[in-house]
């Protein structure tokens, strides 16, 4: 390609191989052992010439010498074969066993020369050894080499050695064997033994020649090596046999060092390779596996698969090899016409099975072509046939870039047909926003290690027959120099995947971002900002009444109405913002930072954005032909520096909750005590866990006076937590931490069985005032509570039925009121009376009264507080207690803390009071004191309110209902009236003593709370 073209002009060059580099030491050492094995060979060449100073120790040196070497040889080749396990093991033995025999017949020469100083016999026991040197070194050339696989390999492997071995005889034979066979006076044994070293040289040198074209990639180096020395070596054996020396040698002569040289040569060879291999980083051997015979696998490295490559030269001389045979023999006839001389018998026959020989390896060798052809010729047809009925597209691009192939799948994949892909530039069909990617990955995929990365994938946009974009997966590999691309279309996958991925980050019924999506926006906003920019905040919303929208009209109007809320909170935030579904019917919205504004400045707009959008989200919504209505509640967090996603959301959930306690549909602002309360409640909840177990509550009475007698009626029981770090808890404290929970039905548990035992104890004592335990309804539901754990404790501590008072703490209009209605009718069975608390301070107490059995109304505080102030409040609580008596039920104020108060109930008809005004909560030893003296001081009088003048101030009449002004001092139980302000306690005491009343405990106030002794 021109310009940015997919791939560069020219490959480059692989780079060297990416392992670590190879020591130093066996290079170091191969280098050193070469130096050391030629200076061994020279030296001993320089001796051999200058006669080594004496007859006698050239002999030694000419026998011995060459026995220690080829000893050596043996040493070192039974060595490496016992020290490194492969197929090449019986090779390296064989050697051995060459070399050996080549030591004990230097031995044996020497021994006749040396030792015994006499001629060696013709033939001797060295010629023995020497005839045994040949053999196991031609069968270890052919375990070294690479061998044929097949049958006609091997035949062909026997005709090429003929062939050598042929041309070499008729040659050998025309120049010096015949005379040596025809030497007059010599027997037969002489004669064999003359012509069987030349034929056995001839025969080792037919197997190197053969096999030197065949070599294993595997070990190359040693193989080259051994063939170089057992070639020394046969090349002095043909001078020691050659009429021209042999009978004027000579032991310790020149011809000697090159039998020396190729022993130490061929005990270097199996050394050789390693350390050559070790300098390349490849294995010497190839991998086990390999069950072919002859089959080398590349050991993941270039050298390797250089080497496994046949250079053309090496080809060439292989398929020449049987020309060259015939053109020897032909070459060995022509000699003895020349000369004048016949045709030697010899001669003639060995020619004639030579060209024999290679008619037959011919005729192998014709059949072989005519079968591979055919198997080529199928096997191209297989693989065109893969090629054009494969569904994927398979492209051939040159190192130019340009598209030389393209396969016709191309019509069907790319909507285009291939003719007209062809000739092409390949990045003319590639997006342009994935181009640079392309070339980038090509580059670096040409640039690898073949042997390490041999294909790489690519995925990108091609460009289809109708101008669309697809995407597209290809597999790359090299092609002489270019690639080949295999691709296929993808583009359902990609849309899937960009459907799962939009599937897994998105709520499926609004569609907006879902909770973890929303999370990592977040983290990106906090993270990515600058560092001038504190404005980016996030909302969390909750719509308020949601709950009721489904259990009225249904869940599927309710996720009608959650898609409509998403739609209009999606709207209300800015293209760049975040708006978030998180579950349920709470959402969030992310609104970004703008480096434009002050912090100030910043969280108004904000601030105005969340009321804005609270009073959209509370606009009603039409649904089903109705318009339904929700509110929302927002808390709203701004980011902090060093703040992480995880803590600004906590912080925005905080502020919402606030929002939703606080009484709904509003916006809050976070602030750090919000999390400041958290804390401590959740440290709260978890020393609340322990606190029973650890008998750390505590039980209090406060006694309920009838209000005729001043007795105490009965006694109202009420827990207290004194901590270990002796912090005092009132109800109002803990039981928000334990309101909904197993603390708290563990914490009534307690309370109901500590009253009854505890009145069971009083009532054994004579006090037989009954308690009041307060219960929330669903407590009363609970299986585990009343009617049956009433009617146990109750049997168990012994205390008669009627010396309990249950009080209904609340009338939730979640519990099922026909099940209350059942259990309350439960307990009244059993004796136990029923309070309904609270009366007058909810819109379901009326409810209740109407539907549920109950024997006692208690007014809520709301109902005392303003009965003397206020004339409005007094004409309601005065109804109530007409409701209660129009019912037949007792009346019970709840908190009346001033003596005004008790004359003003009193005179309304409430029969019965407990408050600050008699007495706050007492332990049981100033319960038992107060029971014992059995009464209160009650002030006389009624009371009414005025209906003008200040709000602190209340007419109390005289016995003739004449007024007195709030200047009136006070007077006797006999005359006139008294004024009773808010301070007035001492005063109505003080009447109430004149007038002869019995006295009951001083009055206790607010502040004057019994303490819990510790536990």
């Amino acid at each position: 390609m021109t310009g940015p073209g997919v791939m560069p002009a020219a490959p480059p060059a692989p780079p060297a191989a990416t392992g670590p580099e190879p020591a130093r030491g066996p290079a170091g050492s191969g280098v050193l052992g070469q130096l050391l094995l030629a200076l061994v060979c020279g030296g001993y060449a320089v001796g051999a010439v200058l006669g080594w100073g004496s007859p006698r120790l050239s002999m030694a040196m000419g026998d011995f010498g060459l026995s220690i070497a080829a000893g050596v040889a043996a040493v070192s080749c039974f060595l490496y074969a016992r020290t490194r396990g492969s197929r090449f093991r019986p090779a390296w033995v064989l050697f051995g066993i060459s070399s050996a025999m080549a030591s004990l017949g230097n031995a044996a020469w020497g021994w006749y020369e040396v030792i015994l100083d006499t001629e060696v016999p013709n033939p001797s026991i060295a010629d023995l050894f020497f005839l045994c040197f040949a053999p196991p070194a031609v069968v270890g050339l052919l375990v070294l080499a690479k061998r044929p696989v097949t049958r006609a390999g091997w035949v062909c492997l026997a005709l090429d050695s003929w062939l050598i071995g042929g041309s070499l005889l008729t040659l050998a034979w025309s120049l010096a064997l015949a005379h040596t066979a025809d030497i007059e006076g010599g027997s037969v044994s002489y004669a064999a033994l003359n012509l069987a070293y030349p034929l056995l040289d001839i025969a080792l040198v037919s197997m190197i020649l053969a096999l030197h074209f065949r070599r294993s990639s595997a070990g190359r180096s040693a193989l080259n090596t051994a063939i170089g020395a057992l070639a020394l070596t046969v090349l002095c054996d043909a001078l020691f046999t050659s009429p021209l020396l042999h009978n004027s040698y000579r032991s310790g002569q020149i011809l000697d060092a090159g039998w020396f040289a190729g022993s130490l040569l061929l005990a270097y060879a199996p050394w050789v390779g390693r350390h050559r291999e070790s300098e390349r980083g490849a294995p010497e051997e190839p991998p086990a596996q390999d069950a072919r015979p002859g089959a080398v696998r590349t050991a993941g490295h270039p050298a390797t698969a250089a080497h496994d490559r046949t250079s053309p030269i090496s080809g060439s001389l292989a398929a020449l090899t049987p020309y060259l045979a015939a053109a020897v023999c032909t070459l060995g006839i022509l000699y003895n016409v020349v000369n004048g001389r016949s045709v030697d018998r010899v001669v003639l026959v060995t020619a004639c099975t030579v060209v024999l020989a290679l008619v037959v390896r011919q005729g192998i060798m014709l059949i072989d072509n005519i079968t591979l052809t055919r198997e080529l010729a199928h096997q191209e047809n297989h693989f065109r046939s893969l090629v054009q009925g494969s569904s994927d597209v398979i492209m051939i691009a040159d190192p130019s870039g340009t598209l030389r192939y393209v396969s016709p799948a191309a019509s069907g994949v790319y909507g285009r047909d291939a003719s007209e892909l062809e000739d092409t530039e390949l990045s003319a069909h590639i997006h342009p926003g994935d181009l640079g990617r392309v070339v980038h990955e090509v580059r670096r995929f040409l640039a690898a290690d073949p042997a390490v990365e041999p294909t790489t994938r690519i995925e990108c946009r091609f460009q289809s027959g109708r101008g669309t974009w697809l995407n597209v997966e290809s597999t790359v590999n090299r092609h002489q120099g270019g690639l080949i691309f295999n691709s296929r279309d993808v583009t359902e996958r990609v849309r899937l995947q960009a459907q799962l991925q939009h599937s897994a980050e998105h709520d499926p019924l609004t569609d907006l971002p879902n909770r973890a999506l929303f999370t990592r926006r977040v983290s990106q906003a906090l993270t990515g900002r600058r560092s001038s920019d504190r404005g980016a905040a996030v909302l969390f919303i909750d719509l308020d009444g949601f709950k009721a929208v489904n259990d009225t009209i249904g869940h599927q109007a309710g996720d009608e109405l959650l898609v409509h809320a998403a739609r209009r909170l999606d709207e209300a935030v800015r293209a760049g913002d975040t708006a978030a579904r998180l579950g349920g019917d709470e959402f969030a919205a992310l609104i970004l930072g703008d480096t434009g504004e002050d912090r100030a400045a910043r969280e108004g707009h904000i601030q105005e954005l969340a009321d804005r959008l609270r009073k959209r989200l509370s606009e009603p919504y039409a649904i089903d032909g109705n318009d339904v209505r929700v509110a929302a509640s927002i808390g709203v967090a701004f980011a902090e520096p060093g703040q992480n996603a995880g803590e600004l959301l906590r912080n925005a959930d905080l502020a919402m909750y606030r929002a939703k306690a606080a009484g709904k549909d509003r916006v809050v602002l976070y602030a750090p005590q919000m999390q400041a309360d958290v804390v401590r409640k959740a440290e709260l909840a978890s020393r609340l866990r322990s606190a029973l177990n650890a008998g750390e509550f505590a039980l209090l009475h406060q006694p309920v006076v009838d209000l005729a007698t001043g007795k105490v009626a009965a006694v109202a029981a009420q827990a207290r937590w004194r901590s270990g770090q002796g912090i005092l808890f009132t109800p109002a404290e803990f039981l928000r931490v334990a309101d909904n929970g197993d603390r708290a039905a563990e914490l009534g548990r307690w309370t109901l069985e500590q009253a009854i035992a505890q009145a069971a104890e009083r009532h054994r004592s004579g006090h037989a005032a009954p308690v009041v335990v307060r219960l929330g309804a669903r407590r009363l539901l609970d299986r585990a509570a009343p009617p049956y754990a009433v009617e146990a404790l109750l049997t168990r501590y012994g205390l008669p039925s009627g010396g309990l008072i249950l009080e209904l703490a609340d009338s939730d209009s979640s519990v099922p009121q026909d099940a209350l209605e059942q259990r309350l009718t439960v307990l009244r069975r059993l004796g136990v009376r029923i309070a309904l608390d609270g009366f007058g301070g909810g819109h379901a107490a009326a409810d209740a009264l109407r539907r549920l059995p109950v024997d006692i109304l208690k007014l809520d505080r709301s109902l005392v507080e303003g009965v003397v102030e206020s004339a409005r409040q007094h004409k309601i609580t005065a109804g109530v207690l007409r409701i209660a008596a129009d019912l037949g039920l007792q009346a019970v104020a709840e908190g009346v803390d001033r003596p005004e108060q008790v004359v003003a109930l009193r005179a309304m008809g409430c029969t019965h009071a407990q408050g600050m005004a008699f007495a706050g909560h007492l332990d049981e030893y100033r319960l038992r004191r107060t029971l014992t003296h059995g009464t209160y001081a009650l002030p006389a009088g009624p009371v009414v309110p005025a209906p003008q003048g200040p709000p602190h101030a209340a007419l109390v009449p005289a016995a003739t209902g004449g007024p007195v002004g709030p200047g009136s001092e006070p007077q006797g139980a006999g005359g006139g009236a008294s004024l009773v302000t808010r301070r007035g306690a001492p005063a109505v005491v003080a009447q109430a003593a004149a007038a002869g009343m019995p006295r009951g405990p001083r009055p206790v106030g607010p502040h004057h709370e019994t303490p819990v002794p510790p536990t």
